[in-house]
């Protein structure tokens, strides 16, 4: 019986390590200081980053693209 409460132990404290070990590594992109975006990719961050706060889901069906601007020399 006591082996068996001891490999528990051994079990529980390794699965614990292993959660604290990830527990600050995520999957995601790196930070945004580390990148340059682009003033597309920042208007988008603005508009999720509020509807977050509100609460809101924001799903882009046409995700916004600035126009260049042309010199109309005719």
């Amino acid at each position: 019986m006591n082996a068996m409460i001891q490999r528990a132990l051994v079990l529980i404290a390794c699965v614990l390590l292993a959660a604290c070990a990830s527990a600050g590594k995520t999957a995601t992109s790196p930070p945004q200081e580390q990148r340059a975006l682009t003033a597309e990719q920042q208007y988008i961050a603005y508009v999720e980053r509020v509807a977050r706060r509100r609460g809101i889901q924001v799903t882009w069906v046409n995700p916004p693209h600035l126009r260049e601007k042309v010199d109309s020399k005719h």
